[in-house]
């Protein structure tokens, strides 16, 4: 005990608990003002107002893993579904956190608001903890934390992004911690959280290189350096399989391919020339693309554009301040502990340089930018806590990059779809409370040889009526848990009429696919203004 005591007082952890408690309050504390400044709270936030479909599926597919392990029903798009179970087709890992909170605390449409941000407040608490930052640090961090209003809007959402921003926070603050107090239990931490991370979203790959390189450093120095490069390999190679696996077996056909990959192809079908000249042609055509989307963010608050410029501008500080940091190393002035601190702060600023650019090559040959363009918002989230650690006299590059969030992100942050916290309305809340009446009423979940297309209600997406009202697809928050949704394109569903396989179809009132399931027969189980459901059988 006298010895906790000691060590307690020597290295004044009182006073970095304090620290670590009062970071762990900011996100709360910047939810709470942002929904007071807009008249509302964070209980009024409410999913079924927001216009971002994802939400829907992320979170009637918890539902349905918390109340029966698995969805009862398929999602998929154009009827496709995964070889195993009835996910869609996105990696089940990802909503991991949630489907623990969900077991243990329940899950409503305020559950993954509120597991949201105490995630969050774990990371900030983690982040402080391991790195010990002084009070200018966390006052650059907390500037910096409340100018990028991101993570006020993610964490406010059915969104997963939080979900890999908080892993990150704490997998930067563990590196760090692992370099001025080397441990293998470290090693092993960095690994699990990246490596986590790649399960979700293949691309978090990435960060799976700084634990290796950690590895390869060290055991060279021990004359092992074979020990760091075959573990690391055999890490990444076992990571690699599992999502490889994860995908091919859960993971259901989206509508286009979710990764391009004819950049690699070429070379095989058509031959090494042709493939250099689709590799570049591919890199300047959407990097021309990358440029005329920044501008227009620059210009208008375009929101891709806006996350295509701050990514741009936090890259740039990222690369400078390594410069910097390796300058001051090389010049071999500093103290000793002086110099362990830079050596720590370079190889997080390196690395996550480096894990940009990385994202940027493989934003503009794999994804479509538009999609694409929130990815880039978990990178900026922890290079605002890397930039934050920087140790520079006058803070400029901090400076910098909170005047860049300012204006893209507040300034410019005018169109309500992008930026706007979704609250609830009266008209909505009634609209969903009364098809949670009429499809309890008229949906039957059968519970024999699940998941099945009985248990599936198809969405025609984006059909219009004659008065040009589009279908309310919020609305499918009132679906009863275990049941699945098909996203479907009208032309597909138009083109297979006669051997679509779900059950269930919900359509816009008054549309075509509405006309041509009366002419087929179909019954109808209900209808508004906004939406009908048929049965087939």
């Amino acid at each position: 005990m006298n010895k906790f005591l000691e060590w307690w007082k020597e290295d004044k952890r009182y006073i970095l608990l304090i620290k670590a408690l009062l970071m762990a309050l900011l996100p709360v504390m910047c939810c709470v003002v942002t929904t007071a400044v807009e008249g509302a709270s964070i209980g009024s936030v409410y999913l079924p107002s927001s216009e971002w479909n994802d939400e829907l599926f992320y979170y009637k597919q918890v539902e349905s893993i918390v109340e029966f392990g698995y969805p009862q029903g398929y999602y998929g798009f154009n009827e496709s579904h995964g070889l195993k179970l009835s996910f869609a087709a996105w990696s089940p890992v990802l909503v991991l956190p949630w489907i623990v909170w969900g077991l243990l605390f329940g899950w409503n449409m305020l559950s993954p608001v509120i597991c949201n941000i105490l995630l969050m407040t774990v990371a900030m608490f983690l982040f402080v903890w391991l790195v010990k930052p002084n009070w200018k640090q966390l006052g650059v961090l907390t500037l910096l934390f409340c100018l990028y209003t991101p993570f006020v809007r993610y964490m406010l959402s059915g969104m997963p992004e939080i979900i890999c921003i908080s892993h990150l926070i704490v997998f930067y603050g563990l590196a760090i911690n692992y370099q001025k107090a080397p441990h293998g239990s470290k090693i092993a931490g960095l690994f699990g959280i990246s490596g986590l991370l790649t399960l979700m979203r293949p691309y978090m790959l990435l960060f799976l290189l700084l634990p290796a390189f950690y590895w390869v450093r060290d055991s060279r120095k021990k004359g092992r350096m074979w020990l760091g490069i075959s573990g690391s390999g055999l890490v990444i190679g076992v990571v690699l399989g599992c999502y490889a696996m994860i995908k091919h077996y859960f993971g259901a056909e989206y509508f286009h391919p979710l990764f391009f990959t004819d950049w690699i192809t070429t070379f095989f079908d058509e031959g090494f020339g042709r493939g250099v000249e689709n590799f570049f042609g591919t890199l300047y055509w959407k990097g021309k693309d990358f440029y005329a989307h920044t501008v227009q963010g620059l210009r208008t608050g375009l929101a891709s554009g806006a996350f295509f410029a701050g990514y741009m501008v936090t890259c740039a500080i990222l690369l400078w301040q390594s410069v910097a940091d390796y300058g001051k190393l090389r010049k071999g002035k500093l103290s000793a502990d002086k110099t362990e601190d830079v050596r720590a702060q370079l190889i997080a600023e390196a690395h996550l340089a480096i894990s940009f650019i990385g994202m940027f090559f493989a934003l503009l040959l794999m994804y479509k930018l538009t999609e694409g363009s929130k990815h880039l918002l978990t990178f900026m989230a922890v290079g605002v806590f890397v930039v934050s650690m920087m140790d520079t006299k006058f803070y400029k590059k901090a400076v910098l990059l909170g005047a860049t969030f300012a204006f893209l992100y507040t300034y410019r942050a005018v169109d309500p779809y992008d930026y706007q916290v979704p609250y609830v309305t009266e008209e909505r809340q009634i609209q969903v409370e009364d098809w949670q009446v009429r499809f309890a009423d008229a949906l039957e979940l059968t519970k024999e040889n699940v998941p099945n297309y009985d248990n599936a209600v198809m969405w025609v997406f984006n059909e219009q009526s004659a008065e040009g009202e589009t279908m309310k697809w919020q609305l499918f928050y009132a679906l009863p848990e275990g049941f699945g949704i098909s996203c479907c394109q009208k032309d597909f569903v138009l083109a297979n009429f006669d051997i679509l396989q779900c059950r269930y179809f919900a359509v816009q009132s008054g549309a075509e696919v509405d006309a041509r399931c009366k002419e087929a027969g179909y019954i109808e189980l209900s209808r508004d203004k906004d939406m009908v459901l048929y049965g087939r059988y």
